[in-house]
Parts: C-alpha cells; sequence; structure tokens
C-alpha cells in the first residue's frame, strides 16, 4: 500500500523527473532541453505560486522510495499558477525565446479542456516507472479526493492526450467521466478533459 505525503522542500531532485513525465514536449519547449526541463521543474517546484510549487505537490511512496507525484490545487487557481510558471521558464531562456514560449502557453491555455470552476484540478499525475500497476496513481487520485472535499470542492478533474490509452482506463476505473475533447493543435496534442463528480 502506497504511504501518502506532502512534498517537502528537500523533494525537489526526486519531484522534478516525475512531473517531467507528464509532458515531456512541452517541459522540453519551455526549458530548451529534457535536462533544462527537470531544472525548470525543480526551480517551480522552489518557487510558491506556480503550478508544480511545492505546496500543491503530493507524493506517493512504496518501499521507502518516492514511487509517484501528484501537482493539484482547485481550479480557480490554475490561471495564476500557470502565468507564474511561464513567467519563471521565460526568465531563464534568451529574449528571443519569449515569443514562442508565450504563444504556446496562450494556445495551451485556450485549447485546454476547462474544469469546473468547483473543482480540484489534477493538473500533474506520474508514477515512477517500476513501481507501475502497484496502485500509486489510485492512492495518490484518492488523496486529491479528500483534498477536494478538505476544500470543500464539489468536483476532481484532469485532462490527459486523447492517445493515453492506460490513463483514460484507469480514471474512467476511478469514477471519472469524460467532459470535453479538444482537436490536436501542434505542439499541443489532441486532449480529453474528465471530471468526477463528488456526492
Amino acid at each position: 500500500m502506497a504511504e501518502i505525503r506532502p512534498a517537502r522542500a528537500e523533494d525537489a531532485q526526486l519531484v522534478a523527473p516525475l512531473i517531467y513525465l507528464t509532458s515531456p514536449g512541452g517541459f522540453i519547449l519551455f526549458g530548451g532541453s529534457e535536462r533544462r526541463g527537470v531544472k525548470l521543474i525543480e526551480a517551480a517546484f522552489s518557487t510558491p505560486g506556480t503550478d508544480c510549487a511545492r505546496e500543491v505537490v503530493t507524493l506517493a511512496e512504496l518501499d521507502g522510495q518516492v514511487a509517484g507525484a501528484m501537482a493539484a490545487f482547485p481550479a480557480i487557481e490554475g490561471e495564476e499558477r500557470r502565468r507564474r510558471f511561464t513567467r519563471l521558464a521565460m526568465r531563464r531562456r534568451p529574449p528571443w525565446r519569449w515569443p514562442r514560449i508565450a504563444a504556446v502557453a496562450r494556445n495551451g491555455a485556450r485549447r485546454s479542456p476547462k474544469p469546473p470552476p468547483d473543482a480540484f484540478y489534477i493538473d500533474a499525475l506520474a508514477t515512477a516507472e517500476g513501481y507501475r500497476r502497484r496502485g500509486v496513481a489510485e492512492a495518490l487520485l484518492s488523496e486529491a479526493e479528500r483534498l477536494a472535499r478538505e476544500n470543500g470542492l464539489e468536483a476532481l478533474a484532469l485532462d490527459t492526450t486523447v492517445a493515453n490509452s492506460p490513463a483514460r482506463a484507469l480514471y474512467e476505473r476511478f469514477g471519472f467521466e469524460a467532459s470535453e475533447e479538444v482537436p490536436a493543435s501542434p505542439p499541443i496534442p489532441a486532449l480529453v478533459g474528465y471530471v468526477k463528480k463528488l456526492g
């Protein structure tokens, strides 16, 4: 059984490679390379108010090791958290890269499935290789549901790529229902939004 705990300041180097798995292409674009993308996530983890800041990250441990990570927060915070992440990314890149980063960030915000405003939004969910199919993602989803209820929110929301069949099957088993499908807009792939109403 996975043990769940809030992320701690010293977890940055454990969290970043896991969050990177949720959108490698995006983090390469924002960071400039895989290595820089991971370093960008480490910086964002240590920067309050971003969409993967320590205060919104929850970890799952198995066998004493970090086996999974989740970044989640009330949906109404999403726009500002993403904006802070984008500003942080731009500060780490040369100015001639800024227009491309800003354009992709705007397009991503415009074209992503929209979570209900009363939802707890799961922005990133990843299980480390070697720990998959051991209940890690389910444990993190259960924690998200607990946090949603604790915050007085009425739903859970998340999105994934249309092609990610294993994740979609997991979410549907957990009680999520597809709410919106958005066609691809390169470099952003086709996405599907999911919502689970909390009774």
